[in-house]
């Protein structure tokens, strides 16, 4: 199996800078100078879908662009592009989601793929109408989502359960083919629902160790019910042509926040449910210093940003090599972004996967060739011609 990289969409908007956002960071305290317009993600997007990523994470909550009208336009854009719709399920109602699921799939041919997130934050959450503690929250994704399989079995259902009830319900049309289920959580409330439930299991990325214990841990609960999921992971990305260009531009960005903000934004995450949002406060510990806590993977982005908070960097080979040691835990699936999501996409895009390609790896899903060999660039570096009226 070749590896997937998938892409990630700013609907929060975009900078050369860290752009904070999710996980207890304020509502509006989010936005970037790149405004997420369709036509501006619509750029990332076609780039994406050009340099070979098979689909884009788009998030979800009160600080960003809702997901499912943000990547329904920009269907409209690109051809072959999956998007990875972030929904929180409780906000509406199973019935609903799997016939938005179902009417997307068609529309788009076939490219949807759905990200499970329960909500970290009550206060968020009590904020759309949903006042379930974050146990509760779990365990009323859990009869969500067996609703919505069922439903997209062609089963007609009816479910009577603590958070759930549904009566006589039925698809129309069920969904060909099921978008795969993408699901996060570190919280012994999260993972035995990941298990039931989803199709790729994501982890946040911590260094390689401590992922390769949660993988054991999910791969054992898998086994116990009778499953086997993929794996994939989430990551900021700054890859260059050399280590000491890559980890200027890490002190480029760390350079631009300012205590004041790292301070704001590390207190409202410490204020986090969410067990994931703990562990990434643990690799950065609220500080500038000790920030590369594995071989390439820098905390630094967590300082001032919720949810995802580490960081590839380094050379596009070294970026390889971590990629290739994170596969050999069991990833496959790799959802990466970076400041700013256009060009890093090139960057990486350019640089990273004809390396990968190389190794066996990974190949375009287009089936294109690429090559990490030298790209001859007409007249790049040639002595200006001389003036006509000079010779």
């Amino acid at each position: 199996m070749t590896l997937t990289f998938h892409w990630f969409l700013p609907t929060n908007g975009d900078s050369r800078d860290i752009v904070g956002g999710g996980h207890g960071v304020a509502t509006g305290a989010a936005g970037g100078a790149r405004p997420a317009s369709v036509a501006y993600l619509g750029q990332i997007a076609r780039s994406a879908e050009q340099l070979g990523f098979v689909g884009a994470l788009t998030p979800t909550g009160a600080w960003c662009e809702d997901a499912w009208l943000s990547t329904a336009m920009l269907t409209e854009v690109t051809e072959r592009l999956r998007f990875l719709v972030a929904f929180r399920p409780g906000l509406l109602s199973p019935t609903l989601a799997a016939q938005m699921a179902a009417t997307f799939q068609r529309l788009s041919k076939g490219r949807l793929l759905l990200n499970v997130v329960t909500g970290g934050e009550s206060s968020e959450q009590r904020a759309y109408g949903d006042f379930l503690d974050k146990d509760a929250r779990y365990a009323r994704a859990d009869e969500f989502l067996h609703v919505v399989r069922a439903l997209w079995r062609g089963e007609t259902v009816d479910h009577d359960g603590t958070h759930v009830r549904v009566e006589q319900a039925r698809l129309h049309r069920p969904p060909d083919p099921v978008p795969p289920v993408y699901f996060g959580g570190s919280s012994a409330a999260a993972l035995p629902v990941a298990v039931r439930h989803s199709d790729v299991y994501l982890t946040w990325g911590e260094p390689p160790a401590l992922v390769a214990d949660k993988l054991n841990r999910v791969r054992a609960l898998a086994a116990e019910a009778g499953r086997e999921l993929r794996f994939g992971i989430r990551l900021h990305v700054i890859a260059r042509d050399t280590a000491e260009q890559a980890w200027a531009q890490a002190q480029r960005l760390l350079d631009g926040v300012s205590e004041a903000d790292i301070r704001a934004v590390q207190e409202g995450l410490r204020r986090s449910e969410s067990e994931g949002q703990r562990r990434m406060l643990d690799l950065n510990g609220g500080s500038r210093d000790g920030l590369e806590v594995a071989p390439n993977l820098w905390a630094g982005v967590g300082l001032v940003r919720g949810g995802a908070g580490t960081a590839l960097v380094g050379s596009h080979a070294e970026i390889a090599d971590r990629i290739a040691e994170y596969h050999a835990l069991g990833i496959d699936e790799f959802i990466l972004s970076g400041y700013p999501h256009l060009e890093e996409a090139y960057w990486f895009g350019e640089g990273v996967l004809p390396i990968l390609r190389e190794r066996g790896l990974w190949r375009h899903p287009d089936g294109r060739q690429a090559s990490a060999a030298h790209v001859d660039v007409p007249f790049a570096g040639s002595p200006a011609p001389e003036p006509v009226g000079a010779r």
